[in-house]
């Protein structure tokens, strides 16, 4: 099963793939994870190295080979990343968003990288305004279009255990036999 994990940042991706990935024994594979160790490479923070990607269109189109790879080469692993829905397409068995309240993803980004709310409010909607930008301009994704997601969440609304419980509920209800209600990824033009 191929699963996809995206949203924004502070959205609880990581969290929630890494639980969903060990709760339903499939490997889990981060686009964010990846995106830092490569800014860290180059000494920037992922604000700096997402700016410099503007400049920079082989950062982008190398992390998101490797992650398209795994989206279409993989079917035993949830794929986290802003892209992957779109990056695994009709691969992906269930697509799934992650979203909350920007106040509500500054004070988890400011706890967990021990920033002030307001630097964390501040780096978040730099990085989003720098992240779409690319992606239109990149591959013509409108990240804002949530249509082509099985499942839009927004995770301010429940604890972490139960949210991990409904996730798991939501894909051991997923029925191959309906996969014609899968929503398509069209117009996308992918330039590795």
């Amino acid at each position: 099963m191929l699963l996809t994990v995206s949203g924004p940042p502070g959205s609880g991706k990581s969290t929630n793939a890494k639980g969903l990935a060990d709760a339903l024994g499939l490997d889990h594979v981060s686009g964010g994870d990846i995106f830092r160790e490569m800014a860290a490479e180059h000494d920037m923070t992922p604000v700096e190295f997402n700016e410099h990607a503007e400049d920079d269109p082989g950062i982008d189109r190398d992390l998101d080979r490797r992650l398209y790879e795994v989206a279409t080469e993989r079917d035993d692993v949830v794929l986290e990343s802003r892209l992957a829905g779109w990056l695994a397409g009709d691969h992906a068995d269930l697509r799934i968003w992650f979203d909350a309240p920007v106040q509500v993803r500054a004070e988890r980004i400011a706890e967990r990288e021990g920033k002030t709310v307001e630097q964390a409010l501040e780096e978040t909607q730099r990085r989003e305004a720098s992240e779409a930008k690319r992606y239109l301009e990149y591959y013509n994704i409108p990240i804002e279009d949530l249509s082509i997601y099985d499942c839009v969440y927004n995770t301010a609304r429940w604890g972490p255990e139960k949210f991990l419980d409904a996730l798991v509920a939501t894909v051991e209800a997923y029925d191959p036999a309906h996969d014609e209600g899968k929503h398509p990824v069209e117009g996308v033009e992918y330039d590795f």
